[in-house]
């Protein structure tokens, strides 16, 4: 869950998806800038941190990047269990990547915080030219993403186009957890109206 105090969260995120999708690559690229090549395929999970200065806040994410190999598949409700959000890989060259990131977002849905900010990944966008399928691409994509709650980048790990970008709008979705006259206890950061109303009404 995002936890917050004087404006400093902590927010567990999961990444999820097919082996081969580029998972690990967008977290070492986010997190050390760094692309390489030819990574090994990660074994249970790796975990990862990274800060990051939002708006007003200050956003610490711990980072569970996931096996995709379906003899992990067990495992991955420890790690998205009481997760704040959750990054949904798969492969823009490769359909059945996407097909298996629904099922992905089925049992999110299903089982995961309810609460949790989703996004859909289309990583190596560097590959436009190898979409493998005939009228896959991003329009499906959005549409499905549109649909199903999600936001939904194109990403490239290789190239770094959109990978900040995504944990940054992650961040700006995590609810913050605002004083008790709340009965919700939550509000999204995009509701400026509500937190001028707030810090004018007492003043």
């Amino acid at each position: 869950m995002a936890a917050t105090g004087n404006k400093n969260i902590n927010a567990k995120l999961v990444l999820l998806g097919d082996p081969g999708a580029g998972k690990s690559s967008l977290v070492l690229r986010f997190v050390k800038g760094q692309f390489v090549e030819f990574q090994e395929s990660t074994i249970g999970a790796a975990f990862f941190s990274q800060t990051l200065a939002v708006n007003d806040a200050t956003v610490k994410f711990e980072i569970w990047d996931t096996a995709g190999q379906e003899r992990y598949h067990s495992l991955a409700p420890m790690y998205y269990r009481g997760a704040a959000a959750a990054i949904i890989v798969y492969d823009i060259t490769n359909q059945a990547s996407f097909d298996r990131a629904k099922k992905w977002v089925q049992e999110l849905q299903a089982q995961g915080n309810p609460n949790m900010v989703m996004a859909l990944a289309g990583n190596k966008a560097d590959l436009l030219d190898d979409r493998k399928v005939a009228g896959f691409g991003l329009q499906e994509a959005q549409v499905y993403a549109q649909e199903n709650g999600l936001f939904f980048m194109e990403t490239s790990a290789k190239t770094a186009t959109n990978v900040n970008d995504i944990f940054y709008e992650i961040a700006k979705r995590l609810p913050r957890v605002q004083p008790a006259q709340n009965p919700s206890g939550m509000v999204l950061t995009d509701r400026p109206a509500e937190r001028a109303a707030s810090a004018t009404c007492c003043s």
